[in-house]
């Protein structure tokens, strides 16, 4: 008989942690609704905040570095960031199986798993930090087109970047294990601090007079800190992993797993990127920017998707430990349901005043070029919100390798459509493009979670569902109704009449849509005090 899935923290562990203080079976942390619904608001305020300082100070850094040094610190952030598959998806993997771990009351291996990778994982960031110092000439004078004024501190900024490979490939793993132990509160706390260091840095950087160089130098250092903060709050929730101990063994199966996870970082910032690429050779210089604004945009709604697949990659890892299928299943579409509500109230928003949000947003020339692309990104951007939840399912039981797969057949497939439709109808055929690869991502995703889960497929037909597409449905009628009968009133009462219609939604969802779980869920979600209380 399977157990439940449950980490109590009670009387039987010390100072929260996962170490009994007898010699009783670790038992197993409560995975529930509420536990879900909290660590997903933890997740979003983590995503957010430093969005917003982002917005504030990076006009700021652009002011103060010059166009060409800050566009010089973008492209090196993204080097960084392709340096990071040396991780060769070892962090995805460990989290996984610390996960399932604990899930079964078996923390005497969890020190191997998490030391296995990060062991291997220092190996490969000296690695990928020798490769990208070695390379750092030929990148500045062959690559990138870098001013000749600028060589030298662009080839000074990539040396120190080489420097940091090791400890940001580290730090996925160290995080990691806070993730699969369902501390995402303990997570944002070091990981919030640090995104905004990342934003807040550059400006010290400059009133201390400091160039490129000296500023990568203060984020570096930044970076070395966030590291030795999720090692001590390992320390306390798994003391064990003070002691050291690795398996080749081991390494084989976080390989095998994360192997897949790497085709999928590949593969993935290529979907991603293509569109704008061919906006550029098919069209104008121009075209790229009237996409990319309202897509760069639009696409943050998708934080909301994107908190909520990272609180439950760990738990459906804890529930295939257990094979809890049962609980799986549950979980999945109660979050099929929050990402559609949640998302697709927003999405109706953009939807129906793209043009308004774009004319006073970026002025009159968006509003006439961007409108409609803007919209048919809307869509896109809610289909995408659901493929989250079975990527996240697939990743979580054991088959990364259908992720990567299915990418693997989008891609040949997006770039015909997207050449197509880029050619024929510009930057709104580049939207459709999009939507219609997320359209068949997500057929994919939710044919595989059927078929290797054994999950009904009457789960998505289920009364709670049609009252959600229902409620959805009504609401952007209701928005609609509004700014035509509303279009010559003041904008003050168009705005109290867009609260009223949020407000009756809202109510109606709460006293129709949701049940007493999901109702408990967000109760408990919102008693901050106890989040706090649990943070070391």
């Amino acid at each position: 008989m399977n157990k439940e899935v449950r980490w109590k923290e009670t009387s039987d562990y010390k100072n929260g942690s996962f170490e009994p203080t007898d010699k009783k079976e670790a038992q197993p942390i409560s995975i529930s609704s509420g536990l879900i619904a909290r660590n997903t608001l933890i997740n979003l305020i983590g995503l957010a905040l430093p969005l917003l300082v982002g917005v504030a100070t990076i006009p700021l850094v652009v002011r103060g570095l010059g166009t060409e040094r800050y566009g010089l610190l973008s492209l090196a952030w993204v080097v960084l960031g392709y340096f990071t598959i040396f991780d060769l998806g070892l962090g995805r993997a460990m989290t996984k199986y610390v996960a399932e771990a604990l899930s079964k009351g078996e923390t005497d291996q969890v020190p191997q798993i998490i030391w296995t990778a990060v062991t291997f994982q220092a190996a490969l960031g000296l690695l990928g930090g020798l490769v990208l110092f070695w390379t750092t000439d030929l990148l500045v004078e062959c690559v990138l087109n870098i001013p000749p004024e600028l060589m030298r501190e662009a080839k000074d900024t990539l040396y120190l970047l080489a420097v940091s490979v090791p400890f940001v490939l580290v730090s996925i793993s160290f995080s990691g294990v806070l993730e699969a132990a369902q501390r995402f509160d303990l997570v944002n706390l070091v990981r919030i601090p640090s995104s905004i260091l990342t934003f807040i840095l550059p400006l010290v950087g400059l009133y201390l007079g400091f160039g490129l160089p000296g500023i990568v130098t203060l984020i570096l250092l930044a970076r070395i800190g966030t590291l030795a903060a999720f090692i001590v709050m390992d320390l306390r929730i798994v003391p064990k992993i003070r002691e050291y101990s690795i398996s080749l063994a081991r390494f084989s199966n976080l390989f095998a797993y994360g192997g897949w996870v790497v085709i999928t970082s590949v593969v993935g910032p290529i979907l991603v990127y293509l569109d704008r690429f061919l906006i550029g050779s098919l069209l104008t210089i121009a075209a790229v920017t009237y996409y990319t604004a309202p897509y760069e945009a639009v696409t943050r709604i998708s934080i909301i998707s994107l908190s909520l697949s990272t609180t439950l990659f760990p738990a459906f890892s804890a529930m295939e430990g257990i094979r809890n299928r049962q609980q799986l299943g549950v979980l999945f579409v109660r979050s099929i349901k929050y990402a559609f509500l949640i998302s697709g109230a927003i999405v109706v928003v953009v939807i129906v005043y793209a043009g308004q949000i774009l004319q006073i947003w970026l002025g009159s020339d968006f509003a006439i070029e961007s409108t409609e692309s803007m919209q048919v990104l809307a869509l896109g951007v809610l289909i995408n919100s659901f493929a989250y939840i079975p990527f996240a399912l697939l990743q979580g039981v054991g088959r990364p390798d259908l992720t990567a797969k299915f990418h693997l057949i989008e891609l040949p497939i997006y770039v015909g459509i997207a050449w197509v439709l880029v050619s024929e109808y510009g930057i709104v055929g580049a939207a459709g493009a999009y939507t219609i690869r997320v359209l068949v991502d997500n057929v994919l995703l939710f044919m595989a979670v059927f078929r290797v889960c054994q999950l009904p497929c009457r789960l998505l037909t289920e009364a709670s569902m049609k009252l959600s597409v229902a409620g959805i449905t009504m609401f952007a009628f209701s928005m609609y109704g509004i700014k035509k009968a509303a279009f010559a009133l003041p904008i003050v009462v168009q705005s109290l009449l867009l609260i009223c219609l949020f407000a009756l939604f809202s109510w109606a969802v709460w006293n129709f849509v949701f049940d007493d779980l999901d109702r408990g869920a967000i109760c408990k979600m919102l008693n901050l005090k106890k989040i706090m209380k649990r943070a070391p």
